[in-house]
């Protein structure tokens, strides 16, 4: 289960598909482990800010913004502005937690023999692959700047691990999961 969600969109007049007394303020989060996505109740006077940090835990008595998780949810689900908002708060989950997709850098393993679980990631192919792992043989990658110091054929590693999880997201059927709890 998720501790802490990162709000993607906030509706206080719930969804406006709803009949008018059945609506009740709704908040759309991801989770920071797993990146599930939640369907949220907020407790009554909360106010939310898109890409803020939410304690949706089983500790009650810490919730000081959320109510209650209503449902897990896809994708699909998700509103428009949620989908906007999501690619940049997954950027700045991945910043804040550096340290954790740069060990999957230096401990990602073949799946099979012919794929391995770098090749993946979205716009890394063979070449790339073989980079990374000749050069963390020699010593694990200590950041992200190290990872495109020492991988010239290697920009941005953590956009492509943003994408990688959209595009978990988006494919709920996916064979091979990397960073999305199913």
């Amino acid at each position: 289960m998720e501790e802490y969600a990162y709000v993607l969109d906030y509706l206080p007049q719930g969804l406006p598909d709803m009949k008018k007394f059945h609506r009740e303020p709704i908040v759309y989060a991801i989770g920071e482990k797993e990146f599930k996505i939640l369907e949220m109740v907020p407790r009554d006077e909360a106010d939310f800010v898109i890409g803020e940090r939410v304690y949706v835990g089983k500790e009650m008595e810490k919730r000081d913004k959320i109510k209650a998780v209503k449902r897990r949810i896809s994708y699909e689900d998700l509103t428009h502005a949620a989908k906007e908002e999501l690619q940049y708060v997954l950027e700045d989950i991945v910043r804040k937690q550096e340290e954790r997709f740069v060990e999957f850098f230096n401990t990602a393993q073949p799946i099979t023999t012919r794929l391995h679980s770098l090749e993946l990631l979205p716009g890394l192919g063979k070449k790339t692959m073989w980079a990374i792992l000749e050069e963390r043989k020699k010593r694990p990658f200590s950041s992200f700047t190290d990872i495109c110091e020492r991988v010239s054929t290697l920009r941005h590693p953590e956009k492509l691990i943003v994408k990688r999880i959209i595009h978990e997201l988006e494919n709920p059927k996916e064979k091979y999961r990397i960073f999305v709890r199913s």
